[in-house]
């Protein structure tokens, strides 16, 4: 278990769990593969999990998912389950209502793909104490260490992005329940596509730092992405024998 960056504080865990995973090319959804001798989101919900300071993880399924009875994880003491939606900012946003119903809106919410599944506990915990030390939500994230080029609708170069303050974004991404559901909210009324939480609280007009996560915490999206995650979670697992 992680210990808690701050007793006093509640924090919450949110997982999107219904998507189809369409690019795997796959007969289940990607969430549901195998990796490393477990599902890809029973990784994900575990990582969380091992974070004592995380009161509940709220796993947000398709609607008439059977897959998810089936996994022993998913009816744990600190796990629920709530009906998701079609696209992940609706999942996410079903998870903040239900989380409503337990939660003060100042409780700190950490959501977190159900595709990552190799995110390291320790990684998470200092999310949470950065954030929580001031008070301003945040993303784990990865500086961009490669060339990177803008390119045109013929996949000509246009321009050479300067890379120095340019970041791959992660989850876990925390914010305060309160404002991230009306974040989500407002952006969904006006039709704004959101591709993560932050990007909500980006055109809300909030705040959000960068803490430095690890490459290892790939999103599985592609079928060659679970070998590097077998890889990266038997590595953990030797690290912590």
């Amino acid at each position: 278990m992680t210990e808690s960056p701050a007793k006093s504080v509640k924090c919450w865990g949110v997982i999107p769990a219904a998507g189809s995973g369409s690019r795997m090319a796959a007969d289940v959804p990607k969430q549901y593969l195998q990796v490393a001798g477990a599902t890809v989101l029973e990784h994900s919900l575990n990582a969380l999990l091992r974070c004592d300071f995380i009161e509940r993880v709220l796993v947000a399924i398709s609607p008439g998912d059977k897959r998810a009875g089936e996994l022993p994880a998913l009816a744990g003491p600190r796990v629920l389950l709530v009906e998701g939606g079609e696209q992940r900012s609706d999942s996410v946003l079903a998870a903040l209502v239900a989380l409503h119903r337990l939660a003060s809106p100042q409780d700190w919410v950490l959501v977190h793909d159900a595709a990552r599944p190799c995110v390291a506990p320790g990684d998470i915990s200092e999310l949470a104490r950065q954030v929580i030390d001031s008070g301003i939500g945040g993303i784990l994230a990865t500086p961009i260490v490669d060339t990177v080029k803008r390119s045109g609708d013929d996949k000509r170069v246009v321009e050479t992005l300067a890379r120095e303050r340019l970041w791959c974004a992660q989850t876990p991404q925390m914010f305060r329940l309160g404002v991230l559901r009306a974040a989500l909210e407002d952006a969904n009324s006006k039709g704004l596509a959101v591709t993560d939480e932050a990007s909500a609280m980006e055109l809300y007009g909030e705040a959000v730092q960068l803490v430095q996560g690890s490459p290892d915490n790939l999103k599985v999206t592609l079928p060659q992405d679970l070998h590097l995650a077998e890889y990266y979670l038997s590595g953990q697992r030797s690290s912590s024998q």
